[in-house]
């Protein structure tokens, strides 16, 4: 298994930027007639956390994810970092090439 990072352009400072996932995300519940005191932690996934670069990267997430997904798929990384995982170098090229001709520089790989 090879694991490469998946950068998109900032909309604004137009340099590479990757989400990473510092806490797992909270989900609590309301009621319109009692108190719940329950609240559950998870963590994204791959395609979860790649949707939050919307309005932060240049290209629309959901367009990324269909490229990606053609050629490897998408992880959190141990340290919360969005990754693409893939079954082999051959793969991962691909991948890099088929990102560079829809996206130009917009989307990019780096180990």
């Amino acid at each position: 298994m090879i694991r490469l990072r998946l950068f998109g352009r900032c909309r604004i400072y137009h340099d590479p930027v990757s989400p990473v996932l510092k806490a797992p995300a909270q989900i609590g519940w309301d009621a319109w007639f009692r108190s719940i005191d329950l609240v559950t932690s998870r963590r994204l996934k791959g395609k979860e956390l790649l949707q939050r670069t919307r309005g932060w990267w240049t290209v629309e997430p959901t367009k990324i994810a269909e490229v990606v997904e053609v050629h490897g798929r998408l992880v959190v990384g141990e340290k919360g970092e969005l990754m693409v995982e893939f079954e082999d170098k051959n793969a991962a090229d691909a991948l890099s090439k088929a990102l560079s001709k829809q996206f130009g520089d917009q989307v990019l790989l780096s180990p």
